[in-house]
């Protein structure tokens, strides 16, 4: 750190990352990040989604890490809770699906069917 302007850059950027976090938002977007998600690439997809989510400037959307979800080989894993809606369950999550989880489901409500859970099928 060399400046004062550099270090309220950084406060900056944790007050935000802190801000996505509150419990108050309408939506929750949950990433497992056990050692199977993380070895499977849980990492950059939950980065994505805090990224994208700030961008968009997305105000009603927290977005959290978990531990395991318990499906280790569907890994990397997203959920999504939304108020009075079903709970949707994203698998083999990367930053491109991530990006489109974002513009489509939290932005525009609709589900990337080809991306859930039982969509392998």
């Amino acid at each position: 750190m060399k400046s004062l302007e550099e270090l309220r850059k950084i406060r900056e950027e944790a007050i935000k990352n802190v801000e996505m976090r509150n419990p108050d938002k309408d939506i929750r977007v949950v990433v497992g990040m056990a050692t199977c998600g993380i070895s499977a690439g849980a990492r950059p997809v939950l980065s994505t989604f805090v990224d994208e989510v700030a961008k968009r400037n997305l105000k009603n959307v927290q977005v959290v890490q978990t531990g395991c979800i318990g499906m280790c080989t569907y890994e990397p894993i997203v959920e999504i809770y939304a108020p009075d809606k079903e709970k949707v369950t994203y698998i083999h999550v990367d930053s491109e699906k991530a990006k489109r989880i974002v513009a489509e489901h939290l932005v525009n409500g609709s589900v990337v069917r080809e991306y859930t859970i039982g969509s392998e099928i």
